[in-house]
């Protein structure tokens, strides 16, 4: 997918988007990476709580369309008075390969930023090669790193940080 020759929009998450971030991720996590249903649970914990508390003027998530079909998205959640944590970094197989990742990251840091939050982070694993090469770019650190068995598989968790 081509782009500069489509319609891209990055817009605030609406509650109808939400069921559309569980599936996809189950979705595509299980497709590219084996992970079994617990990690859909996981997502869909994170969107219940995202809509049951959400906060607009410290929480923020986008979706990523293109040409009016929805391919990506991300959140931004307070963690503490000061840290805002990135949640939920996703897009399509479709359109990956366009700097739509970076653009929706880039999104999450601004606002952080703009709400005066001091710093950002975010839970990654080692196996997602291409999220990790996006957050090292923007100035994210690892800072923790820990072998774990979740999610069907053997993992690496990592916590990854930046200042703002």
């Amino acid at each position: 997918m081509d782009l500069s020759r489509s319609n891209v929009v990055l817009r605030e998450a609406l509650p109808a988007d939400m069921d559309w971030v569980v599936r996809q991720h189950g979705a595509q996590y299980l497709r590219d990476h084996g992970w079994n249903s617990e990690f859909e649970v996981l997502v869909a914990d994170i969107v219940a709580k995202m809509l049951a508390q959400h906060d607009p003027g410290w929480e923020r998530g986008w979706i990523a369309e293109i040409d009016g079909q929805r391919v990506g998205s991300v959140f931004v959640v307070k963690k503490s008075a000061t840290q805002a944590q990135l949640r939920l970094l996703l897009l399509t197989p479709e359109a990956r390969g366009q700097g739509l990742g970076a653009r929706l990251t880039d999104e999450c840091i601004g606002f952080a930023q703009a709400r005066g939050y001091q710093s950002m982070v975010l839970w990654t694993h080692s196996n997602l090669t291409v999220a990790r090469a996006i957050y090292a770019k923007r100035g994210f650190k690892l800072v923790q790193s820990e072998p774990y068995h979740g999610f069907g598989c053997d993992l690496v968790s990592e916590t990854w940080e930046r200042a703002l």
